[in-house]
């Protein structure tokens, strides 16, 4: 072996292999998704002898040039004292290096935005981009399955954040040499069995791990739970009204969820928040701003693309920024595209075309051309913004992996349907008239768009041929709520949230209440409709009732329960928590770990190395053991340096492990009630749809007449309750009434009065939804 060390003093590597101290064997420890480390102690052996220094580069190679080792030193050498020799006081120097991904330890993370129903190797290869553009070759990452959604912590390394990645992929990653790996585990196998002519029975240590249990309950994140409205009527003074329960919101309940998901100022075109397409140069920054000049005349070839596709679930507000136009221009300003930026793939947007010298500016929605325009006036400018309100608040189910999921087939990750209300408005402001600043926006567009994409292309501009500048883009999560209010006699609009500074007119609380802002006070007899989800928590029991019975013995009932809080992959929903206990009890059972040493020359099948995630077909008959393993840490000590021997220890475990695709933590929330269990072959089919478009269409001193947003099906119905429990034919202490029609009337009893709606069908026992529909009344009696 050879080992060369660059001290990096402009000398070049220098050849330390004479050097190296053999009575202490060489180590290196390569570990599961993380960075390998190599120990080793040199010894002066002429007076040319130069001490390695803290962040020398490191190379451990074979004769035939094959890396065994690549890395910089992380602390100056330790040393002790050998004694006095021909050239005076002898030391032995032991060093530490870690491998070549630790220059990315070194990197703060940069704010970035959360990576969006991206690959995990995308996510990979953006993680090390924003650390280090360039420096790495990432030609050995593979794709991977999507997720969902991934907020870097900025506390955290890059490896801690690699291996959060590559464990939600059930990936593994690697350097070396200055490349990174990153792809599924086992992609090389090797046999160990006993049959093989070099295999040592004395070099195997097994151990039998006890994984059965078939009643497993799972715990998740806060999740959005009912679908709550809450209706309410203006007095003409009273500016808040309390709401029926505490809104869900995700840049409160879930750790790291980012309220602000981008915040563009454009002193520079930063790759890691923007895909320039631009073949004529037509984009530019300048003076703090974006500026646009021109383009090639063609839909979709002069563009700004965000980096991160916007996911359309919880409320969403995207400010385009503060444009001004310099002459007449032909585009599309603040699109959200179902795919590819183009024209006819635009969901929402701002379409503008020439008005004689000025532009008009008219709202798009699925690629055509809808409502009023608005006219420029010349040295006006204009503030765009897209107000994005879908009724849920996830577009993808997580993704969980097992032995027999592994990445490619993952179990989840549907999508997740819903409709999305789009509100389009455009600030005229004049720069000679300061009220202009704070005057109401000009509403384009508000209305429904139905089955809408889950994730959106995002392109500020898209320009065919455009002249103007922009100020900002930002990006951001609204509170999870929409609030709609009619007029007597007119229309319901859509009334802004968040703060005033932002030109919002009224704010949801934690209160939990709705405050309008002085200047929006509701009028008198104005109708007022809040709609948003309760709070829950993720949590879902499943069963394998099979396994159960085969289990029982006498008075052992052949139950064997667990309770597991998962941290990742993040289960963020109830439905999450069961698929997660599926890709885990697809595992239950007996499992193994163990241990294997080899000698370099007699490596499983041949193998010429082995790293972690490498997997190993054990077939040990003697033992009992005939299961596929994965290697999680591979310990080479090399005893002769000249000779390139090496003893290989193999730490693993059997590919059904849960540390391989799952992350756990300790409970965060007690469970209030035992679950119902749901078996293995029932789940995802024992819910009906929610009643998401339930609503109240008539209130009255006596009585409230609803809609329930569908016709119930042959035999089934509505449940209506004055509580969200006892949900099933069995229980009548909180019972309304179960009803066979779209649309019925129920009595009122007091000023502010709950209903809680559920559908059921005719199976036996009748399925339900999942969350209800909570309808609450504020009126006058």
């Amino acid at each position: 072996m050879k080992l060369l060390i660059d001290n990096l003093d402009g000398r070049g590597a220098l050849d330390y292999s004479g050097c190296v101290e053999m009575s202490k064997p060489v180590s290196v420890v390569r570990r599961l998704n993380r960075l390998s480390e190599l120990t080793l102690e040199l010894v002066s052996v002429n007076s040319t002898f130069v001490v390695p220094v803290i962040g020398a580069r490191v190379l451990l190679a074979r004769n035939d040039d094959s890396n065994v080792f690549s890395g910089y030193l992380t602390k100056a050498p330790s040393y002790r004292y050998l004694g006095w020799g021909d050239r005076g006081a002898q030391f032995a120097y032991e060093l530490t290096a870690l491998s070549d991904a630790m220059l990315l330890d070194q990197k703060a993370p940069p704010p970035e935005p959360p990576f969006v129903a991206e690959s995990a190797g995308g996510a990979f290869d953006r993680l090390t981009l924003d650390a280090m553009p360039g420096w790495f070759d990432l030609t050995g990452v593979q794709a991977g399955d999507p997720i969902p959604y991934y907020s870097v912590d900025p506390a955290k390394t890059w490896a801690a954040s690699a291996a959060e990645i590559a464990l939600a992929a059930r990936f593994s990653y690697r350097d070396e040499g200055g490349k990174l790996y990153f792809g599924a585990l086992a992609q090389n196998t090797y046999p160990l069995a006993e049959s093989d002519p070099s295999y040592s029975p004395g070099d195997l240590r097994l151990e039998s791990v006890n994984r059965i249990v078939n009643d497993l309950t799972v715990l998740g994140q806060p999740e959005p739970a009912a679908h709550v409205k809450d209706y309410f009527v203006g007095d003409g003074y009273t500016t808040t009204f309390y709401l029926s329960q505490i809104p869900f919101t995700r840049s409160i309940e879930i750790p790291l969820y980012n309220r602000t998901i981008l915040n563009e100022e454009y002193l520079e075109l930063d790759p890691s928040h923007w895909t320039v397409v631009d073949p004529t140069n037509a984009l530019s920054v300048s003076n703090g701003q974006l500026q646009v000049a021109g383009g090639n005349g063609q839909d979709g070839q002069t563009c700004l693309e965000f980096v991160e596709q916007v996911e359309l679930g919880g409320a969403t507000i995207l400010n385009h920024g503060d444009v001004a136009f310099s002459a007449a221009s032909t585009g599309v300003i603040g699109g959200l595209y179902a795919g590819a930026v183009a024209l006819s793939n635009c969901m929402s947007g701002f379409r503008i075309t020439p008005s004689g010298a000025n532009c008009s500016i008219q709202a798009l929605t699925n690629g055509n051309a809808t409502g009023s325009p608005l006219v420029t006036l010349p040295g006006h400018h204009y503030v765009f913004t897209t107000y994005l309100y879908p009724t849920e608040i996830y577009r993808m189910q997580q993704l969980f992996h097992s032995s027999t999921h592994p990445s490619g087939s993952a179990r989840g990750g549907a999508a997740i349907p819903c409709d999305v209300r789009v509100v389009l408005q455009v600030q005229d402001i004049d720069p000679n008239n300061p009220a202009t600043q704070v005057a109401p926006a000009t509403v384009l567009y508000d209305g429904v768009i139905s089955n809408a994409p889950g994730f959106c292309t995002y392109a500020p501009i898209n320009a065919a041929s455009m002249q103007c500048s922009v100020a900002f883009t930002y990006i951001h999560l609204a509170t999870d709520a929409l609030v709609r209010t009619t007029l007597e006699g007119e229309s319901p609009v859509t009334a802004r949230t968040g703060s005033l500074i932002d030109g919002a007119e009224c704010r949801v609380s934690n209160t939990p209440a709705l405050n309008f802002f002085p200047a929006y006070i509701p009028a008198a007899n104005e109708a007022i409709e809040v709609t948003y989800r309760s709070q829950g928590h993720a949590a879902a029991r499943v069963v394998n009732s099979a396994n159960i019975a085969a289990s029982k013995n006498g008075a052992d009932d052949g139950v064997r329960g667990s309770v597991r809080q998962v941290a990742i992959p993040v289960a963020r929903t109830s439905a999450d928590c069961e698929i997660a206990a599926l890709a885990l009890l697809d595992d239950a059972g007996q499992g193994w770990a163990g241990e294997y040493q080899a000698w370099s020359t007699f490596l499983p099948g041949g193998a010429e190395d082995i790293f972690p995630g490498d997997g190993l077909a054990v077939d040990v008959a003697s033992l009992g053991a005939a299961f596929r393993a994965i290697v999680l840490e591979a310990d080479l000590a090399v005893l002769d340096f000249a000779g390139e021997t090496v003893r290989y220890t193999l730490k693993f475990v059997d590919a059904g492990d849960p540390a391989l695709g799952f992350a756990f933590d300790s409970a965060t929330k007690k469970q209030g009630q035992v679950l119902t269990g749901i078996d293995v072959t029932q789940v995802g089919q024992i819910y009906l749809d929610d009643l998401l478009n339930a609503e109240v269409t008539t209130i009255t001193s006596t009585t409230v007449t609803i809609d329930a947003g569908v016709t119930p099906a042959a035999g089934g119905g509505i449940e209506v309750r004055y509580s969200d429990t006892a949900w099933g034919a069995g229980n009548s202490r909180n019972l309304l009434g179960r009803f066979t029609t779209r649309a019925f009337t129920l009595p009122r009893y007091a000023r502010g009065q709950n209903y809680f709606l559920r559908s059921y069908d005719n199976s036996s026992p009748a399925k339900y939804s999942r969350y209800s529909t909570a309808l609450h009344v504020d009126y006058p009696l």
